[in-house]
């Protein structure tokens, strides 16, 4: 990883997709054992993975992680903060508004 060049590496993954009343999540677990760090992108291969209401689904796929530049991961780092405090401004509440 260059101060300004991002680098790309193919890695095996499982791909969960939870479609139940319970949850309704999706998750990607890198078999290989690779972590995704501040600022990288991961792209999963193949078709759309559907699960109809009350299953859960497991596909094994491969992803491509496309690793931030260093200039990017310390901008990431840097500002990330901020951007969570954006969330941290809305609130949900029982009201109803007219």
């Amino acid at each position: 990883m260059g101060l300004l060049t991002r680098t790309k590496e193919e890695v095996p993954c499982v791909v969960t997709i939870s479609h139940r009343f319970e949850e309704l999540s999706a998750h990607v677990k890198f078999t290989d054992g690779s972590v995704v760090g501040p600022g990288d992108t991961v792209k999963v291969h193949g078709a759309e993975i559907m699960a109809p209401f009350g299953e859960m689904v497991e596909e094994e796929r491969m992803a491509t992680i496309t690793r931030a530049s260093g200039l990017e991961r310390m901008w990431t780092r840097a500002t990330g903060d901020f951007e969570f405090m954006e969330l941290c401004e809305f609130s949900f509440s029982e009201e109803v508004t007219v």
